[in-house]
């Protein structure tokens, strides 16, 4: 198996980037689009442990769109051959330190988190 071969880290870092814009403007439309459409999709979240496209969905629609701004530290995409891709990132919202983790599959419609894991952790002393 190839690993990092540049242009699918491209497509996937492409994808990621995406999918933060979406995030922090609170885009569900595109959110819906970049989680692959099916009951075995899988988010858990800080609060939430969401299984499939549904439920993903109805989160979304009734979150709050407000303080969804965030600062991302060392973003990670890893690709795994050609049609499967991670992504782990920190990040800094509210004097919190955040962790997201997204596992990427190339599907016929593209790029699609097929996993995701989101946690929040008191932000370390000394910052």
């Amino acid at each position: 198996m190839d690993i990092n071969i540049p242009e699918v880290v491209a497509e996937v870092t492409a994808a990621f980037r995406r999918y933060e814009a979406a995030l922090v403007a609170n885009d569900v439309p595109v959110l819906d689009e970049l989680f692959w459409d099916s009951p075995l999709t899988i988010r858990y979240g800080i609060a939430e442990n969401l299984h499939g496209h549904a439920e993903i969905s109805s989160y979304r629609a009734a979150r709050p769109a407000a303080g969804l701004a965030r600062e991302l530290e060392r973003t990670v995409v890893t690709a795994y051959g050609r049609d499967m891709a991670t992504a782990n990132t920190t990040f800094r919202r509210g004097g919190r330190l955040g962790r997201q983790s997204q596992t990427w599959a190339r599907m016929p419609e593209g790029w699609r988190v097929v996993s995701a894991h989101v946690s929040m952790m008191p932000e370390p002393a000394g910052g």
